[in-house]
C-alpha cells in the first residue's frame, strides 16, 4: 500500500525537489503551494495531488488539510514552507516582522496542529519541518530568521513529548546552503545606512556560499532518510556546511562559537 507525504511549499527549492523523490520513490504526494495554477512540473506526474496552500492562512490550512485527510491516508507532514529575511533589525518594519514570524513559525504551528487529531485517531504519523543551520547557530543580520528557526527547534523537541504519547513522531530537517532561489526571489532584505558595512560582508559572504551549496536533491534525500528510518530523532543536520559548523560550534562551545563567527565576519 503506497504511503503519502503531506508538503507544503513544493513550488521550488528543496519542497519540489522532495515530491519528486517520494514520487519516485512510489508514495503519493499532496504538493501545496499558494499558487498551485502556475506549476508546470508537478501537475503532470502521477499520484502527485496539487493543493494551493498559504501557511499564513488558518481557514485554508484547515481546508485543504480536511481534502487532503479525504483523499489518501497521510503518514508523514512536511512543513517547508518559508523564505529568509535578512538586515538589521532597525531595518526592518513591524509588518515584515510579522510576516516573517507568521510564516516561518506560526505557518508551521498551524499545519501541525490541524493535522493532530487525525494522527492521534491514526495512534501514528510523522511531522518532518525545515529549519536551518540558522536554528542552531547564529550569523549577523538575521536576528528574526534566527528567532524562527531556533523556535521550529525548541518547539519540535518539546512536542516530542506530547505526540509521542500517541505514537506519533516529530522531526527536523536542518540545512546549511541550498543551491535554490532562496537568495534570489526567497529572500527579503532590508538596508540600513547605519549597518552598511556589516551588509555589504554579510552580503558578499552569502553570495559566495550559492558556489559550495548543496544540490536541493541531496537535502531531500535527508527528509527521505527521516520519513523513513524509524528512529528516535529530533535533528537532522543536512549538508556539508551544515554538518562542519555544527561538529565546530559542538566541540568548541556555543560562546567561543560565537566569538569565532564574530571574528571571522566583524574581524574582531
Amino acid at each position: 500500500m503506497k504511503k503519502t507525504i503531506f508538503i507544503t511549499g513544493a513550488s521550488s527549492g528543496l519542497g519540489k525537489a522532495t515530491a519528486k523523490l517520494f514520487h519516485n520513490k512510489g508514495w503519493h504526494v499532496i504538493a501545496t503551494m499558494r499558487k498551485p495554477e502556475k506549476e508546470t512540473e508537478l501537475n503532470i506526474l502521477e499520484n502527485v495531488t496539487l493543493l494551493p496552500l498559504d501557511v499564513t492562512d488558518n481557514e485554508q490550512i484547515k481546508e485543504n488539510v480536511n481534502k487532503a485527510i479525504s483523499l489518501h491516508s497521510i503518514d508523514v507532514v512536511f512543513n517547508n514552507a518559508g523564505y529568509g529575511l535578512m538586515g538589521s533589525l532597525e531595518a526592518f518594519t513591524d509588518e515584515q516582522v510579522l510576516t516573517q514570524l507568521n510564516t516561518n513559525l506560526l505557518g508551521v504551528i498551524r499545519v501541525t496542529k490541524a493535522f493532530i487529531p487525525y494522527f492521534r485517531e491514526k495512534k501514528k504519523g510523522l511531522f518532518i519541518s525545515t529549519t536551518s543551520m540558522g536554528g542552531f547557530l547564529t550569523f549577523p543580520l538575521h536576528s528574526i530568521y534566527h528567532a524562527a528557526k531556533f523556535g521550529i527547534e525548541g518547539w519540535s523537541e518539546g512536542m516530542s513529548f506530547e505526540l509521542g504519547l500517541h505514537n506519533i513522531g516529530i522531526k527536523t530537517v536542518a540545512p546549511g546552503g541550498i543551491a535554490t532561489d532562496f537568495l534570489g526571489r526567497s529572500l527579503d532584505k532590508a538596508l540600513h545606512a547605519d549597518y552598511t558595512e556589516l551588509e555589504d560582508k554579510l552580503f558578499s559572504i552569502t553570495n559566495a556560499m550559492t558556489d559550495a551549496a548543496a544540490k536541493a536533491e541531496d537535502i531531500a534525500a535527508v527528509v527521505f532518510e527521516a520519513a523513513t528510518d524509524g528512529k528516535d530523532q529530533i535533528r537532522y543536520v543536512a549538508g556539508e556546511d551544515a554538518n562542519t559548523m555544527y561538529k565546530r560550534r559542538n566541540e568548541i562551545g556555543n560562546e567561543a562559537f560565537r566569538q569565532e563567527i564574530r571574528k571571522q565576519i566583524l574581524g574582531n
